[in-house]
């Protein structure tokens, strides 16, 4: 039977979809298969938006309809038939699942003091312990305690077993009070208010004033609004009250204020606004109409034929949503859950076990966890790319990391907010420009002047972006680099092998692909860089494998690969592995290695019994040395489309300090999973010193 875990709350506008996902989120870092199940749906015409979210995510592998119950038009007609159903419904999840987040009602339709207690039985007959969420806004932490009581009291009069509370949406200057006045019996926690989760998108105010986009650019409809302006002074006192992410409102027909706020928008030093609100049914005229097209911005003008009190009515009473589109709410939501609610405390609360299996979802979890227990510096180079600043955001929202971004500040800052993006803790650094390009530029040609290098060559070299972030490294102005979304494999690390170079024991520089399968993690190594290494670079690559398996907490366990196996065949290529093996054993005595040995042997214990039944690695190997390229990207890949398997790099070693390459394909989970990586490399590298 799965174990399950009931959210309630005892009223609307708790912000129980944030407590919600961040509780999926924990246990999906815990437990191989969670269920959502929704006992009771908003309706069948539309679908519930909460529902929607929580199955995005990347953990969830349900459908939509599986996991809802009945309707409220379904409780409304019979409500004992409708718990019946409920019941029915959510066995059907749970035998498909581990751990089951049921995520009660909503209080928008089935209103009065019974649909608490209706949770309660629903709780009650799915055999789910109750997590409370009451709604600390506006509240004193007295008052805050005092709805806490009379809510458990009633879920306890009616069976319920409550294992946690979270008051959600506290004023933030109250938040410890309310922490105090909770912390009496029941595991508790306080969550603050954050002003973007209640945001609307320029979307739903657009939709809400009955608008219609006559100007910008759509895809910024998703932005939030953080402010909503009436605009119909003189443009001279607007200014002043402008703020970052404003949706100004003016009348249709003020061609002066529309121009003005165009400017103000494109201006450095003035607030980036989210959008602009024509209303009256006005719009400028076809010359003015053509100087705002001709003016080339992206931010979105609406119309709308209301007036101005009807739009500023609309869009004041339009409350944002935590919708899966919005990956900046999504950061947020998580980030306050995990900042405010004790996970290990929750899991023992619901007798969560600890994991048998690593699963991808866990694995990259822990990934950004190692980062954030000793937070390192990471320069990204390529500022101009929209991955990369999505990337920064979440990064930056998760704490994993400092961040450096190179490129132009105005535009990078500007275009960050544009997508809704927050970047404001990370530093923006132009190449070239400033003190440090000019400081690079003579500790580069000091570098290379065996090679010929000059302080004006220097100066053009250290310009490029890929350059000038390796040099930040070296000198100890970043603690690791992360490049190759755009640039090629090349570009990323030829700087890192002039500047950087290797650790004083290893020959050469390499490359691994952490393999996240279903239950467990492998380490794939070389499948990047090396073409033909050598027996003695191919002992290499297994030693500095062996030790990047160890520093992500894989027991490293190395099987040299071939295709045949102990002492069963002859060849170059057989040879060139037996020698690696051999050298591998004298440089390392204390790890364990295998080889040659092929890969079904390597991972299957039964092959492994018949082929090599004395060897402590054939069959429980995880880390797997490829004689050559060719052979290690085709496996790699192989096993990442067929096995459907995660495959995290390539994650380059034998450096002195961490520079990592990224796929030109790579998604912004590609590059939050591969600067954790390299910080965590940064982390041993310091800790070795």
């Amino acid at each position: 039977m799965a174990r399950s875990i009931y959210i309630t709350s005892a009223e609307g506008d708790t912000g129980k979809s944030t407590v919600a996902l961040g509780v999926l989120d924990l246990l999906t870092r815990s437990v191989q298969k969670v269920g959502i199940f929704r006992p009771v749906a908003r309706s069948t015409d539309r679908s519930d938006y909460v529902l929607e979210l929580l199955l995005a995510h990347e953990g969830v592998d349900l459908g939509y309809d599986e996991c809802v119950g009945v309707t409220y038009e379904e409780v409304h007609a019979d409500p004992e038939a409708a718990l019946a159903r409920i019941v029915s419904r959510y066995h059907e999840v749970e035998r498909q699942c581990d751990v089951v987040v049921i995520v009660g009602t909503d209080y928008t339709d089935v209103a009065g003091p019974t649909e608490l207690a209706y949770n309660a039985r629903i709780a009650v007959n799915l055999g789910a312990p109750v997590l409370l969420v009451v709604r600390g806004a506006e509240r004193t932490a007295a008052e805050v305690r005092q709805v806490v009581d009379v809510c458990v009291g009633e879920l306890r009069t009616h069976h319920a077993q409550v294992v946690g509370v979270v008051a959600n949406r506290c004023t933030p200057e109250r938040l410890v009070q309310v922490h105090r006045a909770l912390g009496q019996g029941l595991p508790s926690w306080a969550i603050p208010e954050d002003q973007l989760l209640s945001a609307p998108t320029v979307g739903a105010l657009m939709e809400a004033v009955g608008g219609q986009l006559a100007a910008g650019d759509e895809e910024l409809l998703s932005r939030e609004a953080l402010d909503v302006l009436v605009g119909a002074m003189s443009i001279e006192h607007l200014l002043d009250k402008l703020t970052d992410g404003a949706v100004i409102i003016t009348p249709g027909d003020r061609s002066d204020i529309l121009l003005g706020l165009l400017t103000a928008h494109a201006a450095e030093g003035f607030p980036s606004l989210a959008g602009i609100i024509l209303n009256g049914g006005f719009y400028p005229p076809p010359v003015v109409a053509r100087l705002v097209n001709g003016l080339g911005q992206r931010l979105p003008i609406i119309r709308t034929d209301r007036g101005t009190f009807r739009t500023a009515s609309a869009a004041a009473t339009t409350r944002g949503r935590l919708t899966a589109d919005s990956q900046r709410k999504v950061d947020t939501a998580l980030a306050l859950f995990e900042r405010h609610v004790d996970g290990q405390t929750l899991l023992a609360s619901m007798d969560v076990p600890r994991p048998a299996v690593v699963t991808p979802l866990m694995f990259e979890y822990q990934l950004l966890d190692r980062a954030r227990s000793d937070r390192k510096h990471i320069v990204l180079p390529e500022g101009n790319d929209d991955r990369i600043l999505r990337a920064a955001s979440t990064l930056l929202q998760r704490g994993v990391a400092q961040l450096t971004i190179l490129g132009s500040e105005p535009t990078i800052r500007a275009r960050a907010t544009e997508l809704g993006l927050d970047i404001a803790e990370a530093a923006v650094i132009d190449p070239k420009d400033g003190e440090l390009h000019e400081r690079f530029a003579h500790e580069y040609a000091e570098l290379r002047k065996h090679k010929g290098m000059t302080v004006d060559r220097a100066r053009e070299v250290v310009g490029s972006v890929s350059y000038f972030g390796t040099m930040m490294v070296h000198l100890g102005l970043a603690d690791g680099m992360v490049s190759g979304a755009v640039h090629t494999t090349a570009h990323t690390i030829k700087p890192a092998f002039e500047i950087i170079k290797t650790v004083s024991d290893v020959s050469i520089v390499s490359s691994v692909f952490l393999m996240s399968l279903e239950d467990r993690v492998l380490v794939y190594g070389d499948a990047a860089v090396n073409p033909d290494p050598t027996a003695e670079q191919l002992a290499d690559i297994a030693i500095s494998s062996a030790e990047t398996a160890a520093q992500f907490g894989i027991e490293p366990r190395v099987a040299m690969l071939s295709y045949s196996t102990g002492e069963s065949g002859t060849g170059p290529d057989v040879e060139k592995v037996r020698a690696a093996t051999a050298i591998v054993r004298e440089r390392r005595p204390d790890l364990s290695v295998e080889g040659p040995i092929q890969y079904d042997a390597a991972v299957d214990a039964s092959v492994a019994r018949t082929k090599m039944p004395e060897s402590t690695v054939a069959g429980r190997a995880t880390v797997f040395i490829f004689p050559d390229l060719n052979t290690g990207n085709n496996t790699y890949k192989a096993v990442q489309r067929s096995a459907g398997a995660v495959a995290i790099g390539p994650v380059l070693q034998g450096l002195r300090k961490p520079v990592n390459d990224l796929s030109r394909g790579a998604l912004v989970q590609d590059i939050v999973n591969t600067v954790a990586i390299t910080a965590i490399q940064a982390q041993s590298l310091s800790s070795d010193a």
